[in-house]
């Protein structure tokens, strides 16, 4: 596995924040962020369950140019 770190939330004290990966042998991108409360994971579930291997998080916009970031190494990666 070759996980490449992109970026952590910029407006934290870079622990226990929302954090970016990219796994390229797996093609995927890693997302750490906060557990969104009951009402907001509610409302998501309006759309369908989600299943126990998976989750939902919450992720600041402030994050928008490390998720680019993210998507244009992932991009890199498959060409």
């Amino acid at each position: 596995m070759a996980l490449q770190f992109i970026a952590k939330d910029p407006n934290t004290d870079g622990r226990d924040c929302p954090t970016l990966w990219v796994e390229d042998e797996a093609e995927e991108i890693l997302i750490q962020g906060w557990k969104p409360d009951g009402e907001t994971l509610a409302k998501c579930r309006e759309t369908g369950p989600i299943p126990e291997t998976e989750a939902v998080v919450r992720v600041p916009f402030r994050m928008i140019p490390a998720i680019r970031e993210a998507c244009d190494v992932a991009e890199r990666i498959r060409l």
